[in-house]
């Protein structure tokens, strides 16, 4: 048998490695075979990414062992997938397919236990010590960070209200000096956190709400607002008159309205247009 030749390149997509590669050997496609070596990785915002990597081999003559033959740059990229990377993350659709399945003619008692209680607790989303979707959003959360010229440490888990169609999750970041990731009034840590949602979202083809809080910032900001509405509202019980708060973000007065929304003694309402949308603390008549 005479030795077959070989040929492997690197290019951005499969279609132009082997564009690349039977233009160099001035064959067509049905007379190669393909392999990919590396399917690549799309990086983020296009950085960091790597590039495919395919090995054409001219078939031998007829006679001789029986190539695998493509009739297209397609057939050859759907016939030739390269196999599974133990160093690579699966991004599941779901929870439910990252698990091991159980045989149909032997469900363990906890899959019965979960289907009987589906219509309320099925959809309830816990964390395993690997969860491939909080892996991912770590993960993102992090490089996006270090894109920024900043250093952190990124933890994110479920919030209790996710369920699988709504992932609503919670990402934590502590580090040193990280004062420019909020901004004013937050304004840079919310528009982080929009395109953080995003860029998870469409990593993981998943519906994903995120909440970033940065050093406690948020926690400590809810905790501040719950407390001035609780004093307006008391001088306004005492003064009859209305209070009006400091321009706030559609969640923080979100949090005004809930926080007194029982008071017997008074009322709110929001009042303006964005980015100076107020809450009003009225007296009850």
């Amino acid at each position: 048998m005479s030795e077959r030749t070989t040929l492997e390149i690197i290019a951005a997509t499969v279609e132009e490695a082997l564009q690349q590669g039977l233009s160099q050997l001035g064959l067509t496609a049905e007379a190669v075979s393909v392999e990919v070596l590396d399917s690549g990785t799309k990086g983020l915002f296009g950085l960091g990414g790597r590039q495919v990597r395919v090995r054409l081999t001219v078939n031998p003559p007829p006679g001789e062992i029986k190539p695998v033959v493509v009739s297209s740059i397609t057939d050859a990229r759907e016939q030739f997938k390269p196999s599974p990377r133990t160093n690579r993350k699966p991004v599941p659709a779901n929870r439910a397919e990252s698990a091991p399945k159980e045989t149909a003619a032997s469900p363990s008692p906890a899959q019965n236990k979960s289907e009987d209680e589906a219509p309320i607790l099925a959809k309830k989303v816990l964390r395993t010590d690997h969860d491939p979707l909080l892996d991912t959003t770590e993960e993102l959360v992090s490089r996006l960070i270090h894109y920024l010229g900043m250093k952190a440490q990124v933890t994110a888990s479920y919030d209790p209200a996710s369920t699988e169609d709504h992932r609503n999750i919670q990402v934590d970041v502590r580090g040193d000096d990280l004062s420019a990731l909020i901004g004013r009034q937050a304004e840079t840590l919310s528009a982080f956190q929009h395109i953080a949602s995003l860029i998870v979202g469409k990593q993981t083809q998943q519906w994903v709400q995120l909440t970033v809080d940065v050093e406690g910032y948020r926690s400590r900001r809810e905790k501040q607002i719950r407390q001035l509405a609780n004093r307006l509202a008391d001088q306004v019980t005492k003064m009859g008159r209305k209070a009006t708060m400091e321009p706030m973000t559609a969640n923080e007065r979100r949090m005004v309205h809930i926080e007194l929304r029982g008071h017997p003694a008074v009322f709110t309402e929001s009042s303006g247009e964005e980015p100076y949308r107020k809450v009003v603390i009225l007296p009850k008549e």
